[in-house]
């Protein structure tokens, strides 16, 4: 079983942001799901989406008045992560800092954990 405060959790700078998205959203349901789909260059993708529905199996992680949905597919490939948000010349944005990942694109949106017997493939994000 998976404890739920170690999936993942927020940087000063992502809750901070992500508070203020919320808040100009206007609906006090709403909260940050954060999910991994095959596919990608490197095998698995992340993705995140505000979300007001709670699913039977999804985690729901608080941290500091910040709300976060996992699904139970998504927490053992992002177990541990951290969110973080970036501002760079490349634009700005949430970014996962995940140590699970063995490979990870340049992209910053796809990853590999090691689990497959395949090797690492060519990053295609376009970077």
């Amino acid at each position: 079983m998976i404890e739920q405060q170690s999936v993942v959790s927020l940087t000063p700078d992502a809750q901070s942001h992500l508070k203020e998205l919320l808040a100009k959203e206007g609906n006090p349901q709403l909260a940050l799901r954060i999910f991994v789909s095959g596919g990608g260059c490197s095998g698995m993708q992340y993705g995140m989406a505000f979300d007001d529905n709670r699913r039977p199996n999804d985690l729901v992680i608080e941290q500091d008045g910040v709300q976060m949905i996992v699904d139970d597919f998504s927490a053992p490939y992002i177990s541990g992560s951290e969110i973080d948000y970036v501002d760079s010349l490349m634009g700005a944005g949430f970014t996962v800092h995940n140590p699970n990942a063995v490979h990870s694109c340049s992209c910053g949106t796809s990853f590999d954990t090691g689990d497959d017997a395949g090797g690492a493939k060519a990053c295609g994000c376009g970077h």
